[in-house]
Formats: C-alpha cells, structure tokens, sequence
C-alpha cells in the first residue's frame, strides 16, 4: 500500500470523488441540506422523505427571487442602487399575489404606502366657484378680524 492512501472500512485506497451537494443536484441555490436539518429537527413529521426539502428549497428561492426582483424594480425607481426595507415593503404591498400572503406581516423600517383618501383631495369644480372676484380683497371689502 502506497503512503498517502489509507484503506477505509473494507474499501481500496483510492482517490475519493469531489462531495455533490443535494443544491448542486437539483440545480437551487438554496441549501437543501440544511431544510432537511431543519425539517428533521423541526419535529414536523416522524419521518421526512427525500424529495420534500428539495421542493420546499425550490419553493423559498423562488419566492425570495421574485421579492428581490419586485424591490430591485422599487429601488431603481426611486433612483437608488441599493434596496433597502422600504423598496422591499413597496414591492410587496404593490403586489396583488404577494400582499395576500404576507398580509400580517410588519416590515421593520418600511413605513405605509403612499395614500390619501379621495375625500380628503380638494374639489376640482368647486375651485372655480369659490374664488373671490377681486384678488387680495375679502368679499366684505375689510381685513379679516384676528382670534
């Protein structure tokens, strides 16, 4: 036997194959080995078959990729190249399919939506009406009296 290789278990010594992910498998960026931990330790179910964290993986990328996506278009534009909580609270709450989920969520430093209720806007038609004829004269033809 040769000195840098060390027969393990019954097997030959031989160079050992480079470790594949579970992620790399399924083509995800998202780990799914550590959902299967998690799941595991969760104590969800007694036992957690192969396929689901691998589905679950795929399902959280693509959520958190639509999220980015939606807060990136926020970002650039309000002229920023950096999202921050604001652009992704934006995102969310413009978003009919992603506000229905995340309806009971509070994002830290994201502020409301801009909003003005319309009763609250004041009325195009009666602009018009209301303006004195004289401008800088009260209709009574005297100052204001002051409180």
């Amino acid at each position: 036997m040769e000195a840098g290789k060390v027969a393990k278990g019954g097997r030959k010594g031989g160079d050992r194959k480079k470790a594949v992910t579970k992620s790399v498998k399924a083509g995800l960026q998202f780990p799914v080995g550590r959902i299967t931990r998690f799941l595991k330790k969760g104590r969800y179910a007694q036992r957690v078959g192969s396929g689901a964290p691998v589905y679950l993986a795929a399902v959280l990328e693509y959520l958190a990729a639509e999220v980015l996506e939606l807060a990136g278009n926020a970002a650039r534009d309000n002229k920023k190249s950096r999202i921050i909580p604001r652009h992704v609270l934006l995102a969310v709450r413009n978003d009919e399919e992603l506000g229905k989920l995340l309806a009971g969520v509070t994002i830290a430093s994201g502020g409301v939506l801009p909003n003005i209720n319309s009763v609250l806007l004041p009325k195009k038609g009666l602009e018009k009406e209301t303006t004195p004829k004289s401008p800088g004269k009260s209709p009574a033809g005297k100052s204001p009296k002051k409180a």
